[in-house]
């Protein structure tokens, strides 16, 4: 079987669950060597079993430490960082007027300083290398405000700002940074979860309202899937992508489309 990233190391940050450890998974299969990384290190540990040849590292993205002793622990492994995939996030959604300045900080530094000091980590070990692909896992939420979201959105609106700003820096060095804007992903335990409940709170509506809501507005009828996020990873992160730096790639069914 053609493998199209065979004997890349890749870091994978919140990976222990849901796309992360889905997206770990799928690199596997492609042929990638694994840094499964996450807050949780139990569960990134049992992620990290499942797979041909992967280790476990125990991270939180918003501590400076902790992100160096993470790509120092995959250098003593591997020798080299050829894929940093910027995964972890969190999301708490509010209205304005009664959002906690903490919670609104909170996601601000996961989604958003956790990118800075992941991709600052790593490209210090790509430009060593002149070579190199860091992709943040973005949202659509990082092109099109979101209702009583704003956290989830400035934060994601300026990963989308980081992602070119670096792709502009890094591009002499032979390291290509983009971003993949998914859609809803509707059947995800974060959603099942998390969202359906919280968001319904939020906008004085049923949970059965939330999911028509956000089905009704995707022109191909339904949420999206972790195989279409890691099918624009794989693709992103092989040399078929070779010319793309700075973008941030759809993937909402037609729900975004700019």
């Amino acid at each position: 079987m053609y493998r199209r990233l065979e004997g890349q190391v890749a870091i994978v940050t919140g990976a222990a669950q849901g796309l992360g450890a889905a997206l770990a998974e799928r690199l596997a299969q492609e042929g990638c060597k694994l840094v499964v990384a996450d807050l949780n290190l139990e569960k990134a540990t049992e992620v990290a079993a499942k797979l041909p040849e992967a280790i476990a590292a125990h991270v939180d993205v918003t501590k400076e430490e902790m992100v160096e002793a993470m790509v120092d622990q995959a250098l003593r492994e591997y020798g080299r960082i050829d894929l940093f995939v910027a995964n972890a996030g969190i999301v708490i959604s509010g209205p304005i007027e009664d959002f906690e300045y903490n919670s609104w900080r909170k996601v601000i530094d996961v989604n958003l300083l956790g990118y800075f000091l992941c991709s600052r980590a790593a490209a210090r070990v790509m430009i060593k290398q002149k070579s190199g692909v860091i992709i943040q896992i973005n949202s659509k939420t990082g092109k099109l405000g979101s209702f009583r979201n704003s956290a989830y959105a400035a934060a994601k609106f300026g990963g989308i700002g980081l992602t070119q700003s670096l792709a502009l820096e890094l591009a002499e060095y032979g390291i290509r940074v983009n971003a993949i804007c998914p859609g809803n992903l509707l059947d995800s335990p974060l959603w099942q979860d998390q969202l359906f409940e919280q968001y319904a709170r939020n906008q004085g509506i049923t949970v059965e309202e939330v999911r028509q809501k956000y089905m009704g507005k995707v022109p191909l009828g339904r949420g999206c899937h972790y195989e279409d996020v890691a099918n624009v990873l794989v693709f992103l992160a092989s040399s078929e992508a070779s010319y793309m730096t700075g973008q941030a790639i759809n993937v909402t069914g037609g729900q975004e489309m700019r």
